[in-house]
């Protein structure tokens, strides 16, 4: 990951079928598992970089319905969140939510400073080198161990094109115009 600039994990869920025109977009902040103890708390994985703002009062949107919950408990056992939900009250019920996306209107997710971005917002945008060649749209994000790793998808077809995510790759992100400027190093176009 870059010194300068950071990406925030954020995963845009699809637009539910035949949902009204200008539904808000929708961000996951986590997968709910398995119900833990009997008392209506639920494990859940954490696909946010702030957990910390999963507080208890909270409005979340569970499911491919986005079903409004209030969260009323959350805890850490170790690395595992445990969440609960009003309404939800025993481990029947919370059942039901099994392996249900819970949600936030992206208009939620918290502002961030100058060059930090949300992978949604970087998601989608075309890549072009810093002498004006068109490289194809940004499809992937991946996790490495070093730094992340852009997946590009080149415009004409043809094998993807794999950036690293450092500072001496990518040069610019500008999300309104929805391009992000990279040099090539040798070695990182598949022909070369």
């Amino acid at each position: 990951m870059s010194k300068q600039r950071r990406v925030f994990r954020s995963y845009r869920l699809p637009k539910r079928e035949g949902s009204p025109a200008g539904e808000p977009l929708f961000l996951a902040v986590g997968q709910l598992r398995r119900p833990h103890g009997v008392r209506g708390e639920i494990r859940m994985e954490v696909l946010t970089d702030f957990p910390e703002r999963l507080t208890p009062g909270m409005t979340v949107y569970v499911g491919p319905r986005r079903l409004p919950l209030r969260i009323s408990r959350v805890r850490w056992q170790n690395e595992v969140m445990l969440i609960s939900f009003e309404g939800y009250e025993d481990r029947d019920r919370v059942g039901l939510l099994r392996n249900m996306v819970v949600a936030v209107p992206a208009d939620q997710a918290p502002p961030l400073p100058e060059n930090e971005f949300y992978y949604h917002e970087v998601l989608g945008l075309r890549v072009v080198t810093d002498n004006g060649r068109e490289l194809g749209e940004i499809t992937e994000i991946m996790e490495t161990g070093a730094n992340d790793v852009l997946a590009v998808r080149p415009k004409g077809g043809g094998a993807e094109i794999l950036l690293p995510d450092i500072d001496d790759v990518v040069l610019k992100i500008d999300t309104e115009r929805g391009v992000m400027t990279v040099h090539l190093l040798p070695g990182l176009l598949p022909e070369e």
